[in-house]
């Protein structure tokens, strides 16, 4: 039986089916979780999918911080244990001191909706601890506030501590340093902007997607042995 997957859903989240699906196609058991629970029972790791949590008000991800699931879910990453956030899950790990810098708008004020190519820039963190350093991976993008920004002093510790899992081979949002996706030191917390869910299943264009749900559910199998 595969590891026991939280999905948490937020007023406004709607990737949290699609996510769910592709965890269930590499192995897993996806267990959707609402926002206003205050506890992770029985759950091997948690997902934070893509939508518009809480409509997006004040900030993406701004509001979605507070929901009382939240604090469950900070106690869970600091315990070591997987924690992934795409795109609005991305910007939720920010908002809420998990993952360092901020998502702002796009370069040029326009909704991003396109296959983009990503480099593995690292492979310590638990989303690509199965794919090799400079692998290329074509994955879907869908935000308008997804530029990845943060000080200098930021992106340096970032660099020097390998946690940028990702970058964009082509920058399409006015990312600082190219970046897609970043993890906390320990590798055990990731957030990226594309959707890997959108390209996991086997009758997909490009199943890169599941290249990195499989290391996201072997990295958790291999922390439940």
């Amino acid at each position: 039986m595969g590891p026991r997957v939280g999905v948490v859903v937020f007023p406004g989240t709607n990737c949290d089916y699609d996510i769910a699906r592709a965890l269930e196609w590499q192995g897993a058991s996806a267990v959707p979780i609402w926002h206003s629970e205050t506890s992770l029972v029985n759950i091997d790791a948690v997902v934070l999918p893509g939508g518009f949590a809480h409509g997006d008000y004040l900030r993406p991800g701004a509001l979605a911080r507070f929901s009382p699931i939240m604090d469950a879910v900070c106690a869970f990453a600091y315990e070591g244990r997987a924690v992934l956030g795409i795109c609005n899950g991305f910007q939720i790990l920010t908002e809420s001191g998990l993952l360092p810098g901020a998502l702002q708008k796009n370069r040029d004020l326009r909704f991003l909706c396109k296959p983009v190519e990503l480099e593995v820039t690292s492979t310590k963190s638990v989303l690509t601890r199965d794919c090799a350093f400079g692998d290329r991976l074509e994955i879907p993008i869908n935000h308008f506030s997804g530029a990845y920004v943060a000080d200098e002093e930021t992106l340096a510790s970032l660099r020097a501590n390998d946690q940028v899992v990702l970058r964009y081979v082509t920058n399409p949002n006015g990312s600082s340093d190219d970046i897609a996706g970043i993890s906390n030191v320990s590798g055990n917390v990731v957030g990226l902007m594309p959707h890997p869910e959108r390209v996991a299943h086997p009758l997909s264009y490009s199943q890169d997607g599941a290249k990195v749900l499989t290391s996201f559910v072997n990295a958790v199998l291999s922390h439940a042995r």
